[in-house]
């Protein structure tokens, strides 16, 4: 059986009188992709607040390749190799595509060498193969900051995947995208999937549907149901939570 890459187990966080999560159990293997759905207030930011070091649970633990991560930093969290990416792109964006990426990829990551160090030719290399997995190559010199909203949401997920994490945290990427920079933005994800594992928090439901993968609905802080999108969409519990919103940007 595959050991599980992460794993909460009955997590509760409280804000005072107010249970963000509430005995929350969720589990990733390697190389899955996962989307996490649910109303607002559900949890999903406490839940990735959790995971990163941000938010400690009052009870409960979170599991990361078998260890405990209730006890660490959010800066050694991230060396373990969990990455997260904000629904707002974080690009340095006076920077080329190309001085992106490169900062992104190069080891060890210290101000002055990556200020005085010329970029390495296997860093090079690294470069020009996240340039073609978002289709930038043509860009590659153009200013992080003229690029379009879709652009530089995948220029972050790439740069992302150029710190070669376990585990991808990806919070809302398709906010403010067009359709078919949503659809774009969905297959770069699941190209991602197998060689990383990927785990998608979005409101847009054409979005998950076209990630086809399981789906994890939260309401209330915990795990309300899991299956792939049908199984979702036809579940009276997640009907019911979803009552009285527009039927076609929840299910």
């Amino acid at each position: 059986m595959t050991k599980l890459l992460l794993e909460l187990k009955g997590v509760t966080v409280k804000f005072g009188g107010f249970k963000a999560l509430d005995d929350l159990n969720l589990s990733l293997r390697p190389g899955e992709l996962r989307a996490v759905i649910g109303p607002n207030g559900a949890g999903k930011t406490t839940f990735l607040d959790v995971i990163t070091g941000k938010v400690k649970p009052n009870k409960g633990d979170v599991y990361f390749k078998g260890k405990s991560l209730l006890n660490q930093r959010e800066h050694r969290i991230a060396r373990l190799g969990i990455g997260r990416k904000f629904q707002s792109p974080r690009i340095f964006e006076k920077l080329s595509v190309f001085d992106n990426l490169a900062l992104a990829v190069a080891w060890p990551k210290k101000p002055i060498p990556l200020l005085l160090e010329s970029t390495k030719r296997t860093e090079t290399d690294q470069i020009n193969h996240l340039m073609s997995i978002i289709n930038l190559q043509a860009k590659a010199n153009v200013i992080a900051g003229s690029l379009s909203h879709g652009q530089k949401q995948w220029l972050e997920i790439s740069m992302l995947v150029g710190q070669k994490p376990d585990l991808l945290l990806v919070d809302e990427p398709v906010a403010g995208l067009t359709d078919e920079e949503t659809d774009l933005t969905a297959d770069l994800l699941k190209s991602l999937a197998g060689e990383n594992t990927v785990l998608v928090i979005d409101h847009d439901m054409d979005f998950i549907k076209r990630l086809n993968s399981p789906v994890s609905v939260l309401h209330q802080g915990h795990v309300l149901c899991e299956g792939d999108m049908q199984t979702i969409q036809n579940d009276p519990r997640v009907i019911e939570v979803y009552l009285g919103q527009p039927e076609e940007n929840i299910l």
